[in-house]
């Protein structure tokens, strides 16, 4: 750790890879259509194959909703297998964010961490697919931003641009505000472009490989935990340290 919990009064949060379990919900909606179309595919594989698809039409496509950019996917996916995907096939994965399980220990981490921060969401997702993800993380967030409000995808900074207005409407100005987020690429990279701190959620650690996350530049994260379990330990730590007083 490079920075004290006690000195932030907001977290900012991606959602899927760090709150919402997508790689599981990734594999789970593809499996109906590997399936169909008889295609062998090594999970790893899949989900790097997913990421690079996926981080190519948000670039091409920056203001298209979520829905299309992941039926997109899938044709892009079919065609680097050498299978098919229909239009029915290609919406249903589209819409499959709705059944994306959260982690085990999201809800009651972040209801802990409700307690002493802020709380504000910045996602590559459209609001009606966050609203069924929102429901399963079961708190009300101090505000949203998604891809939908910022008419991009990360690591473009429209989000971190929008999310820091939010809050300095809260009072809370950029140096009291830790980012915390699994993906390299699409949270680390820009965050410590607009000079905030960062806490890697590695919800990968131990398993090697990117999975549905792309390479990132060079990154160097302020600190870094397994689960969002484990960082809910650490700022109590911080505080019996100080007393109470974070």
């Amino acid at each position: 750790m490079t920075v004290r919990l006690a000195d932030f009064s907001a977290l900012t949060f991606d959602c899927y890879g760090t709150l919402i379990d997508w790689e599981t919900g990734i594999l789970a909606a593809l499996r109906p259509w590997l399936a169909a179309h008889d295609v062998d595919a090594d999970d790893e594989a899949l989900l790097a194959a997913f990421g690079r698809a996926e981080s190519r039409r948000q670039a091409i496509e920056p203001a298209a909703p979520y829905p299309r950019v992941l039926a997109g996917v899938l044709h892009d996916l079919a065609a680097e297998l050498g299978a098919a995907a229909s239009e029915a096939e290609a919406l249903a994965f589209g819409h499959s964010v709705k059944d994306w399980p959260a982690f085990p220990d999201s809800a009651a981490a972040l209801a802990d961490l409700q307690r002493h921060y802020r709380l504000v969401i910045v996602s590559n997702v459209d609001r009606a697919s966050f609203r069924h993800s929102n429901a399963k993380l079961g708190v009300t967030f101090d505000a949203v931003i998604t891809a939908e409000d910022a008419g991009a995808y990360k690591p473009a900074l429209s989000h971190f641009h929008l999310a820091l207005a939010r809050l300095a409407e809260l009072g809370v100005g950029r140096e009291r505000v830790l980012h915390c987020a699994q993906s390299l690429f699409h949270d680390h990279v820009p965050a410590k472009r607009l000079g905030l701190a960062t806490m890697w959620v590695n919800r990968r650690a131990g398993r090697g490989g990117e999975g549905a996350t792309p390479a990132a530049a060079p990154v160097t994260p302020d600190g870094e935990v397994p689960t969002l379990a484990a960082l809910v330990e650490l700022v109590e730590l911080h505080r019996r340290e100080l007393g109470g007083r974070a």
